[in-house]
């Protein structure tokens, strides 16, 4: 039996980039959701701009997270359909 370094080399590679995408996404997607937060004023100097209006920033969030679960069913049906 012997270990083909190469195909566990690509299997790990593809596994770290799928999982940093992923986590990456999602975290992409917390920041879009977080324009529909209402904003707290730290200090009277603090300017009140927003990044995203609430409509930009869900539609931020539904896109990431659409494109975050392809990835997870993708990965899914490589496994199990194959």
């Amino acid at each position: 039996m012997t270990i083909h370094w190469g195909a566990l080399l690509t299997v790990f590679a593809t596994s770290l980039g799928a999982s940093v995408a992923v986590v990456a996404l999602v975290a992409a997607a917390l920041l879009g959701l977080s324009a529909r937060a209402p904003r707290l004023a730290l200090c009277a100097g603090a300017p009140h701009r927003r990044a995203l209006s609430p409509l930009a920033g869900t539609a931020v969030a539904a896109v990431c997270l659409t494109v975050a679960a392809g990835i997870v069913l993708v990965g899914l049906w490589a496994m199990i359909a194959r």
